[in-house]
């Protein structure tokens, strides 16, 4: 008797790290259903094409990929957030087999199941998919999602509209998956949702349990418990709520890494009003010093958007004197795009892309020079890094004030370690955005 061929799925995922996590929910249940995920258009029976809808250009390039899976394969199941728009993918591309938004698992998994059956002959009770699930990201990393959507309605995002609102994990299954993630060898967990500050909002901070231990739903005892698991914890899309000031002590004992992703967005009064941004008081600044008193090693990222409709010359200079006070050690900046659906495409005065163009270098040089000035501080000092790739010339690795793929690198002569390693290294030299170190 033949054995029936093992079903075959390719995977692309683009967008952010929360669109990451669901590809990873959806090739977990994939391998533990028998389907094997292969690396090339060419041996898949069919393609999934988790997609983003963020801005414009995240929509073209997901028709994009979409267009490519086609042309190189002609199955197509599309997912993700791009997925609410079915009506403007099969504009495009009509001959996509089946169409669905974020998170929405089931779906995706019957259409697959409808293109390729699973191999019955599979006994998910005997082959087993590792404990941790399928990670998209090298072994050493993971992200780590707890919790969906978002309440805010920041006039320029759809992120609501696509994810619905604030929808926490509980807590006892967070740090479930966790503790999973760290025995798997995993030395780092990424947090991140759409507004991790809010986390457990929705629950109204309900206790659960862990390893028989009550903890609260809420983000400061998340943390405290993820500290206790001796890996790098490090937090992303944090609102500067105030009850993120009690989390500085924990960065500040080295319970946590000294690292806050809070997107700030602007810096004038009257652009963050026009973009109803939540938690911003005149009192940023003087908070961002107090933390720093507490923990002088904290590395802020922030993103901002220039060219925002209503930005005046005066607002965007208000922008660039509060960097100059504020001294973010990472910074993103985009320029303003429409985004069908966002309430911001109403507002009058919209600034042209000329004046976008210009805002947007003056920042980014503006910028630059305080990241250089910052980065220039940590030569000589002795930082714990951790190695994300090695080739002949050397290593590749990250300290603490480094997220993967969006932040610098620290770049080590050695090629006596490996990915995964932890080693101490001392800082001699630095640019704009990596440092370069000698291992000691």
């Amino acid at each position: 008797m033949s054995t029936p061929a093992t079903p075959k799925v390719g995977f692309v995922s683009l967008g952010c790290p929360k669109a990451l996590v669901d590809s990873e929910r959806i090739l977990t249940q994939l391998r533990m259903e028998g389907y094997e995920v292969v690396p090339t258009y060419q041996d898949a029976d069919v393609v999934v094409v988790n997609t983003c809808g963020f801005i414009d250009s995240a929509k073209a390039e997901s028709l994009e990929v979409i267009g490519e899976a086609i042309a190189e394969n002609g199955k197509v199941i599309v997912t993700g957030c791009m997925g609410v728009e079915e009506g403007a993918i099969r504009s495009v591309h009509p001959s996509v087999l089946s169409v669905t938004g974020p998170q929405q698992y089931e779906q995706v998994l019957n259409a697959v199941h409808e293109v390729v059956p699973p191999n019955t002959a599979h006994n998910p009770l005997i082959d087993l998919v590792p404990p941790q699930g399928i990670k998209l990201t090298p072994r050493h990393y993971a992200y780590l999602k707890i919790s969906e959507g978002c309440n805010h309605s920041c006039s320029f995002c759809i992120i609501p509209s696509m994810r619905g609102k604030l929808v926490s994990r509980p807590v006892g299954e967070v740090l479930g998956e966790a503790e999973r993630l760290v025995k798997a060898g995993v030395k780092e967990l990424l947090v991140i949702s759409q507004d991790t500050s809010a986390y457990g909002v929705d629950l109204k901070y309900k206790t659960d349990f862990w390893n028989g231990q009550p903890v609260k739903t809420r983000m400061t005892e998340l943390c405290e418990a993820l500290s206790s698991m001796g890996v790098w914890v490090r937090l992303h899309y944090v609102y500067p709520y105030p009850h993120v000031d009690e989390l500085i002590p924990l960065m500040a004992a080295g319970k946590l890494l000294p690292y806050l992703d809070i997107p700030f967005q602007h810096a004038s009064p009257k652009v963050l009003k026009a973009m109803k941004r939540p938690a911003f008081e005149d009192k940023t600044l003087a908070r961002i010093k107090s933390w720093r008193e507490i923990c002088p090693e904290l590395t802020i990222r922030s993103t901002f958007i220039v060219g925002f409709p209503g930005e005046t010359e005066e607002d965007f200079q208000y922008l660039l004197d509060w960097l100059t006070e504020a001294q973010l050690d990472r910074v993103g900046c985009f320029q303003y795009s429409p985004v069908e659906g966002a309430t911001a495409n109403l507002l009058d005065n919209h600034v042209p892309d000329e004046i976008k163009q210009d805002r947007w270098d003056r920042f980014m040089a503006h910028q630059q020079a305080i990241s250089a000035a910052r980065l220039q501080l940590k030569i000589g000092q002795e930082l714990d890094v951790l190695i994300d790739e090695v080739d002949e010339q050397g290593a590749v690795a990250r300290c603490y004030s480094d997220a993967p793929e969006i932040d610098g690198s620290v770049f080590i002569g050695s090629t006596e370690v490996k990915p995964g390693d932890k080693v101490r290294v001392r800082i001699v030299d630095a640019d704009e955005y990596d440092l370069w170190a000698d291992l000691i």
